[in-house]
């Protein structure tokens, strides 16, 4: 009987030390969740990228064929100003 109550606590130390291993072990449980949450991250970052390329890619089209919309971008940011327009400046009094 004791032979027996020896091979079980033996066995039940090596079956708890493979689950441990399972778990922990390298490329075990713990691993493949990182990766996971590695690979829906690099997802997620990707479908960004992906939208910001077409963004820009649409823009270059724009600015390649629109002159509206060459004329509305220097407005915005170069602060370019028209032939025949006119600036006023008002100023505020507080």
């Amino acid at each position: 009987m004791p032979k027996q109550h020896l091979l079980l606590t033996i066995a039940v130390v090596v079956l708890f030390v493979l689950l441990l291993l399972i778990l922990f072990g390298d490329k075990g449980l713990a691993d493949l969740n990182m990766l996971k949450k590695d690979r829906d991250h690099m997802v997620e970052k990707n479908t960004r990228l992906v939208r910001q390329n077409l963004s820009l890619y649409r823009s270059i089209e724009r600015l390649k064929t629109d002159p509206a919309f060459i004329e509305n971008i220097a407005r915005e940011e170069l602060g370019v100003v028209g032939k025949n327009e006119l600036i006023i400046k008002s100023s505020r009094s507080r």
